[in-house]
């Protein structure tokens, strides 16, 4: 107590004190409160917690920011290799290096190398934005590439070709969904390769049962659409509404698929899965939406319907 009485005068935080061994090396911490509260005769060793958390000096904040999540401590003792204490991060400066990783992982999802700030330069933010958007050009120039393709098909049934936004549309969007869902799921370090192999098969799921929900109101709309607005029989506009509605179901499945595998293949392989970014993963399902949409509509309308 006197000990604390000297040292008070020059530091802030003196609700957590920090214990080291006779050589310098961290041993634990005690909380203030409970010194107070202690008899005279109590030994300290008694009071110490052993098993309090810590970091390490030469960690990178991305690597520690999960870590730092789960401590509900005012501070957190840095430690350097040989287990010497060279400072302390407190609870505000926790919140600052999260914030920071968020908003880093944020910019990425959006196909940016780092965030944006508002004063930057015109230059730097072309500079950060402009790899990302020629890769997507060729990828779309693909996506492009492979609805030339199935010109024939879109000759014969001109009508499908309304309805081809809503299909890639909705594929990107349940794409990036899967996609920040399963970075969130990997921000945990601890995670096995079962619990892996859950988060896939439940984000199908998950898709599925939103594809059948989303493709069974499809056909309900379309069908009607069809008919009041094309002027077509029923038979003609509930085909075409139907084969929506199964494009829906099944680019949904694949971009869920899609959306939670590409961020655990890029983990596995100690990339940031941050990087696979939404826009990447948005013209992915496109391709996937573009060839499933495309292709019942010629084997189910031409080749089975004869529309």
């Amino acid at each position: 107590m006197n000990q604390l009485l000297v040292q008070a005068r020059n530091h802030d935080n003196i609700e957590t004190l920090y214990i080291i061994e006779p050589d310098g090396t961290y041993y634990g911490i005690l909380e203030l409160k409970k010194l107070l509260a202690a008899k005279k005769e109590d030994s300290l060793e008694t009071l110490i917690v052993r098993d309090y958390p810590y970091l390490y000096a030469d960690e990178e904040t991305e690597d520690c920011a999960s870590e730092l999540k789960e401590y509900e401590e005012d501070s957190i003792p840095v430690l350097d290799r040989d287990k010497h204490i060279v400072g302390v991060i407190t609870a505000s400066e926790t919140a600052n290096i999260i914030d920071d990783e968020l908003g880093d992982d944020y910019a990425k999802l959006a196909g940016l190398s780092e965030e944006s700030d508002l004063d930057e330069p015109i230059t730097v933010g072309i500079k950060k934005r402009l790899p990302w958007l020629i890769l997507l050009l060729f990828l779309g120039m693909g996506v492009s590439t492979v609805v030339g393709v199935f010109e024939n098909i879109v000759q014969q049934l001109t009508l499908i070709v309304c309805f081809q936004s809503l299909i890639l549309d909705m594929a990107g969007n349940v794409g990036t969904q899967s996609l920040a869902v399963t970075i969130r799921v990997l921000m945990d370090e601890h995670i096995s390769f079962a619990q892996k192999i859950k988060l896939i098969f439940k984000e199908m799921r998950v898709g599925l049962a939103n594809g059948l929900i989303l493709g069974a109101m499809a056909l309900i709309f379309i069908t009607g659409y069809i008919m009041l607005f094309k002027h077509e029989n029923m038979i003609y506009a509930l085909a075409v509404a139907g084969c929506v509605g199964a494009a829906l179901i099944i680019s949904m499945v694949i971009s869920s698929l899609i959306g939670t595998l590409t961020p655990i293949i890029f983990d596995k392989v100690n990339i940031d899965p941050a990087v696979a970014s939404g826009p990447l993963i948005t013209t992915v399902n496109d391709l996937v939406a573009v060839v499933t949409y495309y292709g019942l509509a010629g084997i189910f309308l031409i080749e089975i319907m004869h529309l």
